[in-house]
């Protein structure tokens, strides 16, 4: 069965986790004990109704406050596909956070509230889903039973959103009105907006397309772990485990390893469920190989012909996560696939207004939630590729040393590639 990985995103208050917790109830995905539980708590808050965003929001200071503040994951299933769902906050202050629950998404839903319209951080988050390349981005006009459910608010605002995505990499857009609160085409189409003609929410999770995501063109495989069993009978066992990236692994398939540059062939594919004849992205794998090579954690296996950029100096747009700025000359560390470096910010190049999608050049630091583009300098060289021709070779995450927090998210920017 297929899966789709999808996060909400918005302004606070948009209706966000009250939306994850209707899909959850009305597809029957709450056990008895889990909706008791809420009832309970929005009768104690004296709520007029049953609070499904409660199902979302864990934390204390979320039931507290009655806002988002960490990721909330939640999993459910239907007869057609599997979901796993990324509640991410609203508020300013948790952007980074956003960041993070979107960040291996493949569908972006961006909650837009019928009365107020788009915020800065409706545009934030939508600019934010952009730079990550998220292929589906589904813009749902909630709160409709607010505004009486007219058709004509439902079309302004969809001009209103269309207008600022023109300037956006989005690869689908599509508009749906809903009422979280209430199910309106949520789960179930609505009776109430007979002039909507398309899907409901959940019919339209579980009709779009997975795949348009992954590069299949591109063999891309970073080392993770050798596999060397200690085992008697397994002693000449070697195998090398990680996730693939991108393109088709085939047995018997020739392939180059970086950075030695050596070429060997494929001897075997393995999972957990036993050996396959063929992997792809985002496939988690064993692979053998016919030679004995000097193999380990951080190397990539690509195809001669067609093999990533090898550098030590790289460009992209980052969305800065710490409490203090970004400045030049600052060290960091630096993943990158499974490899390791350290890195020097060389330059900051410019900071991203989220409302015009201007850049400002005169930038000299980045602070919380800012998005710029910067050039680091790595130790080591890396095996780069350009965020819109692979997501997962193209990315990668700042740490700083010291508190061993993570700083930043990173998109690799290419020859070409608008920023």
């Amino acid at each position: 069965m297929e899966l789709l990985r999808f996060a909400t995103s918005g302004s606070v208050d948009d209706g966000k986790s009250t939306l994850i917790g209707r899909l959850l109830y009305d597809s029957k995905q709450i056990f008895e004990d889990q909706l008791d539980s809420v009832q309970r708590t929005s009768n104690a808050r004296g709520d007029e109704y049953v609070d499904l965003a409660l199902l979302t929001d864990g934390l204390r200071a979320e039931r507290e406050q009655g806002i988002t503040i960490d990721v909330a994951y939640r999993y459910f299933s239907t007869p057609k596909r599997k979901f796993i769902i990324a509640d991410t906050p609203g508020h300013i202050q948790h952007t980074r956070n956003m960041v993070t629950g979107a960040s291996t998404a493949d569908l972006v839903l961006v909650l837009v509230d019928a009365r107020n319209g788009v915020t800065e951080q409706t545009r934030r988050h939508a600019s934010i889903a952009s730079l990550l390349r998220i292929p589906h981005l589904v813009v749902c006009i909630n709160k409709m039973d607010l505004v009486g459910y007219r058709e004509d608010r439902f079309l302004e605002l969809c001009d209103e959103v269309g207008e600022f995505a023109k300037d956006l990499e989005v690869d689908e857009l599509t508009y749906i009105p809903i009422s979280a609160l209430v199910g309106d085409n949520v789960v179930d189409r609505s009776t109430a907006m007979p002039w909507y003609r398309g899907p409901s929410l959940l019919e339209h999770l579980e009709e779009v397309d997975v795949d348009s995501g992954h590069n299949y063109v591109d063999v891309r495989f970073p080392v993770q772990r050798v596999v060397r069993p200690h085992a008697a009978e397994l002693h000449d066992y070697r195998g090398y485990a990680g996730q693939v990236a991108g393109g088709v692994l085939h047995v018997g398939d020739e392939i180059t390893v970086l950075p030695s540059g050596k070429t060997t062939t494929i001897t075997a594919i393995e999972t957990m469920d036993g050996s396959l004849e063929e992997a792809f992205a985002p496939m988690s794998v064993i692979v053998r190989i016919a030679d004995n090579l000097d193999i380990s954690r951080g190397d990539l296996f690509c195809v001669a012909g067609n093999q990533p950029e090898v550098s030590q100096e790289l460009t992209a747009v980052i969305c800065w996560m710490a409490e203090s700025p970004m400045r030049v000359g600052q060290k960091l560390a630096i993943k990158h696939t499974s490899r390791w470096a350290r890195a020097l910010v060389q330059s900051i190049d410019f900071r991203r207004d989220v409302n015009t999608l201007d850049h400002d050049e005169a930038a000299t630091e980045l602070e919380l939630n800012d998005i710029g583009g910067i050039t680091l300098k790595t130790t080591e060289p890396l095996y780069l590729d350009s965020y819109a021709r692979n997501r997962l070779t193209g990315s990668f995450i700042l740490v700083d040393e010291v508190s061993n927090v993570t700083v930043a998210a990173g998109m690799i920017v290419g020859e070409g590639q608008p920023s």
